[in-house]
């Protein structure tokens, strides 16, 4: 089904939503308050980000508050220079992922994306539904269940968002979803689509490299993992994107 995007303005911002989804979507949906008060938030997670997952009357939805990372986010926090609403972080992300699904490529469903106004910045926030019964495969990494079979779905995984010019700004092992049907790539804030290049593909599979690396995938050694791990899923890489 084609997603029909709708706005609607007020005093506080705006909020991009697909009438298939719902035709209700309103500012109090974007509150973790609004959905503890009616025993509707399940599980909500601190750090960056600010996730919660929420039982909405659309089902069961991941709700993110968009928030900055590194030096700058002690400066800034969750506040963004505000340049257009067409170029705000959420904007951007709910009009990537609905390319995404019409590309039809494994991606979280958008619901809404909302903007709140506050001078010369804005706050920021996104809903999309939850992929259920997923574990990210920094998870899988860490319970020992990444092996080759796997490292050969994420780079098929991976190769078909590449073949389609998807781009991800952050690809790393905690963004990709490892569901009990299919694998998912999700957050994809800064994301963009671009012409398909070795170059910038290239980059992106080391960004996933170093943070497998980093998460301890070598703890064996890096002659075990390329062997083990990392050919496996650049032989498959390039068997999908070149098939």
């Amino acid at each position: 089904m084609m997603m029909q995007e709708q706005t609607h303005k007020d005093a506080e911002g705006a909020i991009l939503f697909d009438v298939e989804a719902s035709p209700q979507v309103g500012h109090d949906w974007f509150a973790p308050d609004y959905w503890r008060e009616r025993g509707a938030l399940h599980t909500q997670a601190g750090g960056r980000g600010g996730v919660a997952i929420v039982a909405t009357p659309v089902g069961e939805c991941v709700l993110r508050h968009y928030r900055r990372g590194g030096l700058v986010a002690a400066l800034m926090g969750d506040r963004y220079l505000w340049t257009g609403a067409d170029r705000t972080r959420p904007f951007a992300e709910f009009r990537l992922l609905a390319e995404i699904a019409r590309l039809e490529l494994p991606g979280p469903a958008v619901v809404a994306a909302r903007y709140c106004r506050h001078g010369m910045f804005y706050s920021a926030d996104l809903i999309t539904r939850r992929i259920a019964d997923a574990r990210t495969l920094a998870e899988c990494l860490a319970a020992g269940r990444l092996d080759g079979e796997l490292a050969e779905e994420v780079g098929a995984l991976v190769a078909r968002f590449h073949r389609a010019g998807v781009w991800h700004a952050d690809l790393n092992a905690h963004n990709v979803l490892v569901a009990p049907d299919e694998l998912y790539l999700i957050d994809f804030d800064r994301g963009r689509m671009r012409i398909p290049s070795v170059a910038w593909q290239q980059a992106n599979l080391q960004r996933l490299r170093r943070s497998l690396l980093k998460l301890g995938a070598a703890a064996d050694g890096e002659a075990a993992f390329e062997k083990r791990i990392w050919q496996p899923l650049l032989y498959r890489y390039g068997r999908t994107l070149n098939p």
